[in-house]
């Protein structure tokens, strides 16, 4: 029992982030000595070849002395990205939309034709 306390005493706050195949979860945590820091998780579905299916985790430690520079690191990152990276147009979101149609083949889709 006294686990399970310590448990519920650490988690401060959580917020799950749904994004495709991605979920991300940020979880408020707190030290001993009650000092809160950030748990970052990633978790993504993964298929094993017989079809069953389990997730795939990795997860990050952020102490709150590093959340500033931490953040400003995202920022300019985030900002490198979306200043820098090409616009979809509408020949290469073609071409996107072509490479997605070979990609997503349905069972029905290969049917023998003999």
């Amino acid at each position: 029992m006294e686990g399970h306390e310590k448990k519920e005493r650490d988690e401060i706050f959580s917020k799950a982030v749904r994004a495709g195949r991605r979920t991300y979860f940020f979880d408020v945590k707190a030290t001993r000595k009650n000092d809160y820091y950030l748990t970052i998780t990633e978790s993504k579905k993964q298929f094993d070849q017989d079809g069953r299916f389990h997730f795939e985790k990795h997860k990050l430690f952020l102490y709150k002395e590093d959340f500033e520079k931490f953040a400003q690191g995202l920022d300019d990152v985030v900002d490198f990205i979306n200043s820098n990276q090409p616009e979809i147009t509408e020949s290469n979101k073609d071409e996107k939309d072509l490479i997605d149609e070979f990609t997503n083949v349905k069972f029905e889709d290969l049917n023998d034709k003999e």
